[in-house]
């Protein structure tokens, strides 16, 4: 018997699955914290948890355990790197709260149209407010949902009864699949400046960061509504505080920096304010729960590796390439842009890497995925491309070509349903390092594909570096490191340059036109 601790309040579902199993003892005990029950049972094979915080020392404590699940989605309490270390893998269960999250924003929207928190308060004191409380429909309001990842397709389902037109935005969904759920793929500025509710479902990282700030908000309809029930970050609170002023702006929110008792500097401008109560149903955590039980049964009885986030390197491939794999992907996607559709990415392996092209293909999606619920598994990552509507393709390496253990990456992106936007770009790994040898036509680049880069390619002449230069220093932008290169083929060059932060998108635009550039792109990587 293998013994399962669950050092939390899980739905007695996991208990009961694992038991009915007849091949697991399992202890679910919320008494006490994880580091006292951990040593009180040092026989524990696998670790159930929710966000209770897997330390290194609690992994010391349980010299036999082999697994830790995650009854949910993040696991950013979990040391997984310390885990990997001791041989223990960890899988999470990303989509089981996805629902609840669906159906409290639209929740959110109803009860704020309708001023169900305010109005209910008052009814019960024997007040009749009726014109007061005039509230609104949301019945054929502009939606606009951004991030069609797993919550954002399910709001949009359950907006479909209300007649809403429903605008999307997410860099990778293709059209084709946007049309089946009744979403109007457009930018973002069209989402900010047309929406009457705009809801967000994306996750916070450097280019998320604040993203709703003055430029967007500068664009919404009065009285318009922000619902956040995806991460803090994403908004520029002052500049929100402001606009929400001039505009008279409404935020429904459900997320705050940390998960915690105490004052919050959202609360003097947000119209409901939810103590992160998202994946707070009964049926997520029922879900939450059995699909942790029935993980660790495939696991252990059919040798199921789906959703472990931590897994091993295969014998034979050394890491570099998967973060190599990973950085070229990230690349490729700034090159295209991050707003066009991909349609497809081919793939070539040269080398001893040739038999790891299904492996490596798992950081290539990671890449373009930028999604913290992304799953280090192939399954997941084929299934993600076919729901994008990405077709992959791996190409038959030629023998001739002596590359060493290098690898190729070609993007194909759709800028307008008409045009095609295309990159190819050829990296290896050198004394450790990540290179870049190639992108597109120009050759012999050899840079390291580290920290903020941007990218121009124009014809060939001179006094465009210069420029380049002068604007970056009057945004008080640095050059650490720079790269030129010319194709003789077609007189054209190809800028590339490190920077010491990041160029905003409307610079990189404003270079671009003065220098009259053919493409220009940046990426952090």
């Amino acid at each position: 018997m293998k013994k399962v601790l669950i050092p939390t309040k899980l739905e007695k579902i996991a208990k009961e699955t694992l038991i009915a199993n007849g091949n697991y003892e399992v202890v679910q005990d919320d008494s006490g914290d994880i580091a006292t029950l951990a040593q009180k049972h040092p026989d524990t094979y696998a670790l159930v948890v929710r966000s209770e915080s897997v330390t290194s020392a609690v992994i010391d404590s349980l010299p036999k355990l082999k697994v830790i699940i995650r009854a949910g989605a993040g696991f950013n309490t979990i040391d997984i790197k310390y885990a990997r270390k001791k041989g223990v893998d960890v899988m999470n269960t990303p989509g089981a709260n996805s629902n609840g999250v669906a159906e409290e924003v639209i929740a959110m929207m109803l009860a704020d149209a309708r001023h169900i928190v305010a109005a209910d308060p008052s009814c019960r004191r024997g007040e009749w407010e009726k014109k007061k409380f005039m509230g609104r429909e949301i019945a054929e309001k502009t939606v606009g949902i951004v991030g069609l990842g797993n919550i954002g397709r399910l709001v949009a389902k359950r907006l479909s009864g209300f007649d809403c037109r429903l605008l999307g935005f997410d860099p990778v969904i293709s059209a084709g699949r946007a049309r089946e759920m009744n979403v109007e793929l457009t930018d973002l500025e069209t989402i900010f400046k047309e929406s009457d509710y705009i809801t967000l479902h994306v996750p916070e990282n450097d280019e998320t960061k604040k993203m709703v700030g003055a430029k967007l908000l500068s664009l919404m309809k009065k009285n318009a509504t922000i619902i956040n029930c995806a991460r803090a970050g994403i908004i520029d609170e002052d500049t929100l505080r402001q606009a929400k002023k001039e505009k008279g702006l409404r935020l429904l929110n459900d997320v705050y920096p940390k998960d915690a008792e105490g004052s919050k500097t959202i609360a003097d401008i947000a119209d409901i304010m939810l103590p992160h109560l998202g994946a707070s149903t009964f049926e997520a955590n029922s879900t939450a729960a059995l699909r942790s039980a029935e993980q660790l049964i495939d696991y252990d009885t059919k040798g199921i590796t789906s959703f472990i986030v931590n897994r091993d390197i295969p014998e034979g491939l050394d890491e570099a390439y998967c973060r190599l794999a990973n950085t070229l992907s990230r690349l490729c996607r700034g090159f295209v842009g991050k707003n066009t559709k991909l349609k497809l990415i081919e793939t070539s392996f040269y080398g001893s890497l040739a038999p790891f092209a299904e492996w490596l293909l798992i950081p290539i999606v990671a890449g373009i995925k930028d999604d913290s619920d992304n799953s280090m598994d192939l399954r997941p990552s084929k299934r993600y491309l076919d729901e994008m509507g990405i077709q992959i393709v791996n190409r038959k390496i030629e023998p001739e070509k002596r590359f060493g253990n290098s690898m190729t990456l070609d993007f194909t992106s759709s800028v307008d349903g008409e045009t095609l936007r295309h990159v190819s770009v050829r990296g290896t790994v050198t004394e450790g390092n990540m290179m870049v040898s190639r992108i597109n036509d120009f050759d012999k680049l050899y840079f390291e594909p580290v920290g903020h880069v941007v990218f121009f390619v124009y014809e060939d002449r001179p006094g465009v570096i210069g420029a380049i230069g002068a604007k970056l220093a009057a945004a008080a932008i640095n050059i650490e490191e720079m790269r030129d290169s010319r194709d003789p083929k077609t007189n054209r060059s190809l800028a590339i340059l490190k920077l010491n932060k990041t160029a905003p998108e409307a610079l990189v635009q404003g270079i671009a036109a003065e220098i009259k550039a053919i493409s220009a792109s940046s990426v952090s990587l």
